[in-house]
């Protein structure tokens, strides 16, 4: 499966005529592209505020924008993994994202479970599900948010739902870098999952995002990376051999042990 992730500026999605998704998927299909990430709350701003979200975030059952999106994987026959700001019918908001199959149909959606600082918790609500892996591409794909990857926990519990590649969109700012450059590598490794981490570059109204996204394989090996301040595609290709072989190599699944961990020989 080719992976691709878009390394943007905050507002390059913030239209209501998708025309920088469209330009995407265009640009994605021509690399032979089967699945797109976007960064975090890429379609709603991740510094959208309180009172923009009363008018602005979306109700995924009845959102047009939302509709429109999987018209656009269908039209472009490709996967898309959208970040957005989510309403819900009692108003609570939620940072969230989709996973839109190239059919058409939202095959899964994801709130974020660990909300950044009072940046988040003033907006959000924290979702409290961590979905068990979606089938696409012949892998077993698992869906995270930005500080959710900082939890070694929440990548563990993935892996242990049976996940091979962990896709997470992020809005990840100076300088906080490290958590691009470093910890995504290891969260990869240490669970052997290959990771595919989507960010923003460049300046918000009051964030400097810092780029570095990357598609990471399941030994901690980058398989593509974006510099910090450019705009990109970052494309990779991963299939299940790769994740497999690797798996062979590294025996830190099999040599745990929980007996010393949890008590629990069974989780």
């Amino acid at each position: 499966m080719r992976i691709a992730l878009a390394q943007i500026t905050p507002k390059a999605l913030i239209d209501d005529q998708l025309t920088g998704l469209t330009d995407l998927c265009i640009a994605a299909k021509k690399q032979q592209v089967d699945l797109l990430v976007t960064p975090e709350m890429a379609i709603s701003d991740y510094e959208i505020t309180l009172d923009r979200l009363h008018t602005e975030a979306l109700d995924i059952h009845q959102s047009e924008k939302i509709n429109a999106m999987c018209q656009l994987a269908k039209q472009h026959q490709l996967a898309l993994v959208i970040g957005f700001a989510e309403k819900d019918a009692q108003d609570d908001f939620y940072n969230s994202l989709v996973f839109i199959s190239p059919e058409g149909e939202i095959l899964q959606t994801y709130r974020k479970t660990h909300l950044f600082g009072e940046l988040d918790k003033e907006r959000f609500k924290p979702g409290n599900q961590v979905n068990t892996p979606l089938y696409y591409g012949g892998l077993k794909l698992g869906l995270a948010i930005c500080y959710d990857v900082e939890f070694p926990e929440l990548v563990r519990l993935h892996r242990q739902l049976g996940c091979d590649l962990l896709l997470v969109p992020t809005a990840n700012m100076y300088p906080f870098h490290q958590v691009a450059t470093h910890m995504v590598p290891t969260r990869a490794m240490e669970n052997t999952l290959a990771i595919a981490y989507a960010n923003f570059t460049g300046l918000g109204d009051h964030l400097h995002y810092c780029g570095y996204s990357s598609i990471c394989a399941a030994d901690g090996q980058r398989l593509a990376q974006a510099k910090s301040d450019e705009e990109t595609l970052v494309i990779a290709d991963i299939n299940l051999p790769m994740i497999e072989q690797v798996r062979q190599q590294l025996s830190y699944w099999e040599d745990r042990r929980l007996d010393l961990y949890t008590g629990d020989n069974d989780v």
